[in-house]
């Protein structure tokens, strides 16, 4: 099931790259709702044709703004449902042997470079406790790991929120506002 995201928040995004006019946003809106849309449904619903929809979506996969479309499994159905953050601080000179093995392992589906007293913070999906437990003893050689264990996901994986699709020049005005003293 794709992820949906609807814009509620005002966070100003600051200097949004010049993509991202009020159409792209909406083109994007779209395809996180349902990122199997045709360009000819994508075009019907921002009003415009499907060669024009195409090519904004083009333009956007070649700025970067889009970086791939992709499809959701469920750990569960793949008989992983335990899900857990595992945190580790390498002793000297182990950081690279810890992300080979992150690399290695197939149950790690995410793997981050962190600041703080650990240098590293991975998601991974096991079938059980034991499969857990050894996941975490192949790092134990190269620091020391703690592990979370999730039990639920009140708020689950999404997409950042969109800016609010006004001009470049809107845009523009509302930062130069924010740069502006106060008068009081």
């Amino acid at each position: 099931m794709a992820t949906k995201l609807r814009q509620t928040s005002d966070f100003d995004f600051g200097a949004v790259s010049p993509q991202l006019d009020a159409v792209n946003v909406r083109v994007l809106e779209h395809l996180l709702e349902d990122p199997r849309l045709t360009m000819s449904e994508l075009g019907r619903r921002v009003g415009m044709s499907a060669p024009a929809v195409a090519e904004r979506v083009q333009r956007l996969l070649e700025a970067g703004v889009i970086t791939g479309f992709s499809t959701e499994l469920s750990p569960k159905a793949l008989g992983r449902p335990i899900a857990a953050y595992i945190r580790i601080r390498p002793v000297a000179r182990q950081l690279t042997k810890v992300a080979e093995v992150a690399r290695r392992s197939p149950e790690v589906v995410e793997c981050h470079r962190i600041t703080g007293e650990d240098c590293f913070l991975m998601k991974a999906y096991v079938g059980a406790v034991e499969d857990l437990e050894g996941l975490i003893d192949r790092f134990l050689p190269f620091g020391q790991t703690t592990t979370s264990i999730v039990q639920s996901s009140p708020v689950p994986r999404r997409s950042p929120p969109l800016p609010r699709g006004d001009s470049g020049a809107e845009r523009k005005a509302r930062v130069d506002a924010g740069r502006r003293p106060r008068v009081e």
